[in-house]
């Protein structure tokens, strides 16, 4: 029996009201917008003091103290050094001291200063981020900076050597470190897909740290004139302190899938008072002091911040190594000296 002409208008205005209210019900998935196509082109960096740009001087303005800011960002930083075709401008959001936690999402401050990774959206959302480089870890649990205090301390006879402080418990606090950084990275990757970033659209690259100095130090300057640590803690941090740390880093680099640059070795040579007769081959600083800081309360206890931190030289020849690496596929790289005297990526697997 054939339905009525009556019954098949029924039929269709109920299929069409429920087609209409499936769509308030159920609306179809929003499309992210995705990385803005005609923007600019540009990086970012996120981390601490190394790559702030500590230590390279000339720091931007409010973030020198100014309204208790210290993130010391330096146009003389490695970011700003890098060199990649299309890319118009580089984002320096790394703050001096910034433990990994301030880095990623949430309600930690460093310096005044709010997360980098609610920063970063910013700035997905209206240029096309291209890269992302992040150095974060040292200031977690491994405190690596109160650890060279310690060194210095020792040295002067305050306490024991820090190799025998510190070394029995360094693989712990670098264990405990790892997590850390690596929900940082994911909070990194949450920022950019919430823009609308697929993974292939930006590289994640983590970097992790120099040995700012060694045992080699050259005559007269193991002293407050330069480096004042003793022998065994020299080689302790060398040949074991930043070596565990740079595999800590590694392990949370691979735990996201991000792209891992080695610097542990990139300073060989050319730590602080590496040259006895011609400072301006190394690429870090000394012990220094800035005297006038230390007549002000306000900034008396930042007055030793730079040291031991890459200096000018030494930002420019890790954004040159940093610059090779991203115009690379390489997994992983080391930045190691080449015959020329610059730092070089060197494709590496372990």
């Amino acid at each position: 029996m054939r339905p009525s002409g009556w019954l098949v208008l029924f039929l269709v205005l109920v299929v069409a009201t429920l087609g209409l209210a499936g769509d308030r019900l159920f609306p179809p998935p929003k499309a992210l917008p995705g990385p803005p196509e005609d923007a600019p082109r540009v990086i970012v960096a996120m981390g601490d003091s190394t790559i702030s740009g500590e230590g390279a001087g000339d720091y931007e303005r409010g973030t020198n103290g100014e309204k208790g800011d210290w993130c010391h960002r330096s146009p003389n930083a490695s970011i700003h050094q890098v060199k990649l075709p299309d890319v118009v401008k580089a984002y320096n959001l790394a703050c001096s001291g910034a433990p990994s936690a301030q880095v990623g999402l949430g309600k930690v401050e460093q310096y005044t200063e709010r997360s980098q990774a609610s920063q970063l959206a910013r700035i997905a959302a209206r240029d096309r981020v291209v890269a992302v480089v992040v150095a974060s870890g040292a200031n977690d649990d491994p405190s690596f900076s109160h650890v060279l205090d310690a060194c210095v301390r020792a040295w002067l006879g305050e306490e024991r050597s820090c190799s025998a402080t510190v070394g029995p418990q360094w693989s712990r606090r670098i264990n405990r470190m790892i997590p850390k950084v690596t929900s940082a990275l994911r909070d990194i990757q949450t920022v950019m897909a919430n823009a609308g970033y697929k993974r292939s659209d930006y590289q994640l690259v983590v970097q992790s740290y120099a040995a700012p100095v060694g045992p080699d130090v050259a005559h007269g300057l193991q002293d407050l004139s330069g480096c004042p640590f003793l022998s065994k803690d020299l080689r302790w941090v060398e040949k074991d302190a930043v070596p565990v740390l740079t595999a800590g880093v590694r392990k949370a680099a691979n735990n996201v899938g991000a792209r891992f640059l080695d610097l542990s070795r990139a300073g060989a040579g050319r730590e602080a008072c590496s040259s006895e007769r011609n400072p301006r081959r190394e690429w870090f600083r000394r012990l220094a002091v800035h005297w006038t800081d230390l007549q002000r309360d306000d900034r008396a206890t930042h007055a030793l911040q730079e040291s031991f931190h890459p200096n000018a030289a030494g930002h420019e020849q890790f954004g040159r190594c940093l610059s090779e690496f991203l115009t690379t596929t390489d997994q992983a790289a080391a930045c190691l000296s080449g015959h020329d005297g610059n730092l070089h990526a060197a494709t590496s697997s372990d």
